[in-house]
C-alpha cells in the first residue's frame, strides 16, 4: 500500500503546510471512517488526498456538533459553526483561511471544480442538528440528508471521475450518500438518543406504534421490542431502496474508481445484513463489518483496481 507521503507525491502536492493539512484530513478519515477508509485504499494514490480532504472537513465540523467539550452550550456551537462558515467562505473565494484543514479542502475544491453551494448545504444541515431533534417523515429527513450526506456523494464524484457526463452519474452518487447515512442512523439509534435526537421518520415509527419513550426504554434496558423491530425492518427496506438507486452509478465511474465505490457500497450494505441477522436489535451491540471481512472484500477490489490502472488511456489523478 502507498504511504501517506506517497499519496501526496502522487497527487503533486508539494507545499509542506498544505501536505500537513492533508495528512490531518487523512488521520481523521482513518480514525473515524473505518469502513469508508478501507474502501478508499483501493483508489489510485493520487486520488486519495482529495477524498481525505472532503471526509476530514465533514468529520471535523460534525464533531463540533456531536462531540462538544463539557460545558459547551448550543450558542457556543452555533458561534463556532458561524466562524467556520466565514473561514470556509474565505477559503472558497481564494483567500487564506485561518484553519489549516480548510486549506486542504480549498485546494481540493479548486482542483476538481467543486461547487461552493455543496458546502453551504452541508453547513446548513450541521446547523439543523443544533435545534432539530426529530423528523416528521422521510421527506423531512431527506431535506436534512441532502446537506449532510447527498452532497458528500456529489463532492466525491469529480474526484473519482466518471465515464459518462457528470450530471448523469450525480443522482446515483447522491443516493449512495443518503444510503450510507441512513445505515448509520439505523445502526446508531441508541447513540443518537443519548444526544437527544431521533433520525428515524416519525410517520414510520407511528405506523408501528413506536414513540420516543419506547425507543428510550429499549436503549436504557438494552432490550428490543417487537414494534421497534418492525419499524426498523421497514426502514431497512427504505435503506435498501437507496442502495438500489445508487448501484447503477458504479458502472458510470472511471474504471480505476469503480472498485473503491463498489467496496464501500458492499461493506456498508452488509451492516444492514448484520442488523437484520440480529433481528433488528440495535441496542446491545454497534453493528459493524469485521476487519477480516473488510480485508476479504477489499483485497479482490484492489486487484481489480490495479488491473484497471494497466488499461491504456488518460487517468487524471492516478
Amino acid at each position: 500500500m502507498t504511504s501517506a507521503t506517497g499519496e501526496l507525491d502522487a497527487a503533486g502536492i508539494a507545499e509542506q503546510p498544505l501536505r500537513s493539512a492533508y495528512l490531518r484530513c487523512r488521520a481523521l478519515h482513518a480514525r473515524h471512517g473505518r469502513t469508508y477508509y478501507t474502501a478508499t485504499r483501493v483508489l489510485p494514490p493520487g486520488r486519495r488526498p482529495g477524498v481525505h480532504a472532503l471526509y476530514g472537513f465533514a468529520r471535523w465540523v460534525d464533531d463540533i456538533v456531536d462531540e462538544p467539550a463539557p460545558g459547551t452550550t448550543t450558542a457556543d456551537q452555533r458561534a463556532r459553526l458561524d466562524a467556520i462558515g466565514a473561514d470556509l467562505d474565505t477559503a472558497l473565494s481564494g483567500g487564506r483561511p485561518d484553519e489549516p484543514l480548510l486549506r486542504a479542502l480549498a485546494h481540493t475544491v479548486r482542483r476538481y471544480g467543486l461547487p461552493a453551494d455543496y458546502f453551504t448545504a452541508f453547513m446548513d444541515s450541521m446547523r439543523m442538528d443544533l435545534d432539530t431533534t426529530a423528523y416528521r417523515d422521510l421527506a423531512h429527513l431527506r431535506a436534512y440528508m441532502y446537506g449532510s450526506a447527498a452532497v458528500i456523494g456529489l463532492q466525491v464524484l469529480p474526484v473519482l471521475g466518471t465515464r459518462v457526463p457528470r450530471e448523469e452519474a450525480a443522482p446515483h452518487a447522491a443516493a449512495l450518500g443518503e444510503a450510507f447515512q441512513l445505515t448509520n442512523f439505523l445502526r446508531d439509534v441508541a447513540e443518537d438518543l443519548r444526544r437527544g435526537r431521533v433520525y428515524l421518520p416519525a410517520d414510520v415509527l407511528d405506523a408501528h406504534g413506536v414513540d420516543r419513550p419506547l425507543l428510550e426504554h429499549c436503549a436504557s434496558t438494552r432490550r428490543s421490542d417487537r414494534r421497534v423491530r418492525d419499524a426498523l425492518a421497514a426502514l431497512v427496506e427504505v435503506n435498501q431502496g437507496f442502495y438500489r438507486e445508487a448501484e447503477p452509478g458504479v458502472a458510470m465511474l472511471s474504471p480505476v474508481a469503480r472498485p473503491c465505490v463498489a467496496t464501500a457500497l458492499r461493506l456498508y450494505r452488509e451492516i444492514l445484513d448484520e442488523i437484520a441477522d440480529a433481528d433488528f436489535d440495535v441496542w446491545r451491540v454497534r453493528h459493524r463489518v469485521s476487519d477480516a471481512r473488510k480485508l476479504a472484500v477489499a483485497a479482490p477490489a484492489l486487484a481489480r483496481a490495479l488491473w484497471a490502472r494497466t488499461v491504456p488511456g488518460p487517468r487524471a489523478g492516478d
